[in-house]
């Protein structure tokens, strides 16, 4: 897990080809398996690879969402918040271990916020994306994460560049 994390970059430039369904079905039981609050599990998961969604999605807010139209594969996170009070915490979760996952199967995958965004013109992302989609309005729309094998080869970030100045032990 610990070389998972250290080689783990966000990637917005992947390549075109399709994610196999044996990954996507190994990235729907990840989700599945994610850590949740009480065990309540308020995520939901929208497997998208449509082209024609995926460049409806990339279009949810002004900036940070384009790289969606050129991703093989996205899932929108949800949370029923009728479910958990902690959805927001537990989709996050769920966001990561996506993420997580689809690194160990030798994918890529980039974060977009969806959750308190706004999305052009006027209204907000997390609405655009619950219109276009068909989410019932009691589901609070997370993220939408990327995923597809990456167009180049990004090496992970050295140990020494981390901000070691935020750990700290016992006390603030």
């Amino acid at each position: 897990m610990i070389d998972l994390l250290r080689n783990r970059r966000s990637a917005r430039d992947v390549e075109s080809r399709a994610v196999e369904e044996e990954k996507v079905e190994l990235l729907k039981e990840a989700a599945l398996r994610s850590p949740s609050s009480r065990s309540f599990n308020p995520g939901e998961f929208i497997f998208v690879d449509h082209e024609e969604t995926l460049r409806d999605l990339a279009r949810c807010k002004e900036h940070g969402a384009g790289f969606l139209s050129r991703a093989p594969l996205a899932v929108v996170v949800l949370g029923d918040t009728g479910r958990s009070d902690t959805c927001i915490e537990d989709c996050s979760i769920a966001a990561i271990t996506l993420q997580y996952a689809a690194e160990s199967l030798g994918l890529s995958s980039c974060w977009c916020q969806v959750r308190l965004r706004a999305q052009p013109g006027s209204g907000l992302a997390e609405d655009y994306v619950r219109e276009l989609l068909g989410v019932p309005q009691h589901y609070l729309v997370e993220c939408v994460v990327g995923i597809g094998y990456p167009a180049k080869d990004k090496p992970g970030h050295p140990r020494k560049d981390l901000d070691w100045d935020k750990v700290r032990v016992d006390r603030f």
